[in-house]
């Protein structure tokens, strides 16, 4: 008696396990329809009497009365609205004079979920560099890249490489000597990954076995620039372990955050004299720089709207595990007094983006998406509004989210319209030019040879908070495993 019940206890856990698995497997794999790839879609669409801002170099900035001819994916011809013929089968989609430009690349994204990738296609962007790799975020780069599912652009850096210390997290790699950084960078390259992410606290003998690995390897490196160890009184009363001086000329794609730069190159001394001297410096060297400016705006304004901005429009589709392990933060910044220290470097890194445009660095557009208080999607309209009021021209911060991102971060063939390009485009009612947040509420999206109407893009918008915390979850626990097992 004892056995068969033993056995039935056995059969009943086992039954439990597969409907356990079963449901798993149902939340992980169930994606909004809206990312579904239409087998029916046109050959080709015709984008007739638009207003088109190319961005190719030498171009006006604005040309009126233009049409665009897509087959598939590719941009076939430009020219005069009314002048081009459509083939048989293509779309033809009446622009009434609104204003075409390239698809948006965010360059700086942390995506928790897929159904976040609804979110950028409805407010444009079209193009992604995911910032902290996990390892579904390679299947999904794979399944854009196949036509499998519609999204933006999708790059990814890998997990992110740090050494224990003041900003380490538990999705992080962490390193501390040559040996595991070199064994980290060989497997995160065994895996798939390219690009590298490093991070503040790495020590200097991390650092140098990463750079030099991924030479060997030819990977890529991006990111902030390594501190090393920090220890009492830095930077203020000391200096940093590692200068930032030290991060220059090593091959960095981009470095991000205006904020770690003022941070780690001025020692956090908001002097425009240094950081005149900074920019030039920089200039000289020839990093690209991903200001990211509303990643720290945001902290202002929860703080000056003590956390009601948190609650704000699409604050809906910011990740559910994210607001989750984020509760503390939100918090926290709901109660601070933003003039004391935010509101002053708010104000800075804008001065210090002017500078760093007028000395000639190249400037993208990143956000840092996927963090609590920053909208996948809306928030790139709020960092070009940021980039506007550092002291760029509309156009300039235009260029910073289509073809200045493209060559930067190597989208093939992206951010300008023109024949042979990508047809990655968005049809916009308002003008960037004059009011750069028009680029917010596209009426149309092209991507991947998918035409997305309004009708389409509302359903992008409801899509988008289709999140899922145990989706999410799941993501965190794979990484994890993934980083034990190297």
């Amino acid at each position: 008696m004892k056995i068969r019940a033993l056995r039935r206890v056995g059969i009943g856990l086992a039954v439990l396990a597969a409907i356990i698995t079963a449901w798993l497997w149902l939340i992980i794999s169930d994606l909004p329809d809206a990312l579904r790839v239409d087998q029916a879609r046109p050959v080709g669409v015709l984008l007739d009497n638009v207003r088109l801002i190319s961005m190719v170099p030498g171009s006006p900035e604005v040309e009126d009365a233009r049409a665009v001819l897509i087959m598939g994916d590719r941009i076939i011809e430009v020219g005069a609205a009314g002048a081009l013929r459509a083939p048989q089968g293509v779309r033809v989609v009446d622009g009434n004079g609104r204003t075409l430009i390239p698809g948006l690349i965010d360059a700086h994204i942390h995506l928790n979920d897929e159904a976040e990738l609804a979110g950028y296609l409805a407010h444009g962007v079209t193009g992604v560099r995911n910032m902290s790799g996990y390892p579904f975020h390679l299947r999904l780069a794979e399944r854009i890249a196949n036509g499998a599912l519609l999204g933006p652009d999708f790059i990814t850096t890998g997990p992110i490489l740090n050494s224990p210390g003041a900003n380490d997290t538990i999705v992080q790699q962490t390193v501390t000597s040559g040996d595991e950084a070199r064994a980290s960078v060989r497997a995160q390259h065994a895996a798939g990954y390219r690009t590298l992410k490093i991070y503040s606290n790495l020590t200097r003998e991390a650092f140098e076995a990463i750079i030099d690995e991924a030479d060997r390897l030819g990977m890529s490196v991006t990111g902030h620039s390594p501190e090393g160890v920090r220890t009492k009184g830095v930077p203020r009363e000391r200096p940093f372990d590692v200068s930032w001086e030290q991060s220059l000329g090593r091959g960095f794609t981009t470095l991000e955050h205006v904020e770690t730069i003022v941070w780690h190159g001025l020692r956090d001394d908001l002097d425009e004299d240094k950081m005149r001297l900074l920019a030039s410096r920089l200039s000289a060297s020839g990093e690209v720089v991903t200001p990211t400016l509303i990643a720290h705006k945001r902290l202002v304004l929860i703080a000056e709207t003590q956390g009601r901005y948190l609650d704000g429009p699409g604050s809906d589709t910011i990740n559910p595990l994210v607001r989750f392990f984020e509760r503390g933060s939100e918090q926290y910044w709901s109660g601070v007094e933003a003039s004391n220290y935010e509101r002053p470097h708010a104000d800075f890194f804008l001065t210090a983006t002017r500078l760093l445009h007028e000395a000639g660095v190249p400037l993208i557009a990143g956000t840092d998406s996927g963090s609590f208080g920053l909208v996948p999607g809306a928030s790139l309209a709020r960092e070009l509004e940021l980039l506007v009021a550092a002291g760029l021209s509309p156009h300039d911060a235009l260029a910073s989210a289509t073809r200045s991102s493209a060559e930067a971060l190597g989208f093939e063939r992206s951010g300008i319209v023109a024949p042979g390009y990508r047809a990655n485009l968005v049809l916009l009612i308002g003008d960037p030019l004059t009011q750069i947040g028009a680029v917010e509420l596209p009426s149309g999206v092209m991507v991947g040879g998918h035409w997305i109407d309004e009708a389409g893009l509302e359903a992008m918008r409801n899509s988008a908070r289709d999140t899922s915390f145990v989706r999410s979850l799941w993501r965190v626990l794979e990484l994890k495993l993934s980083n034990h097992g190297r």
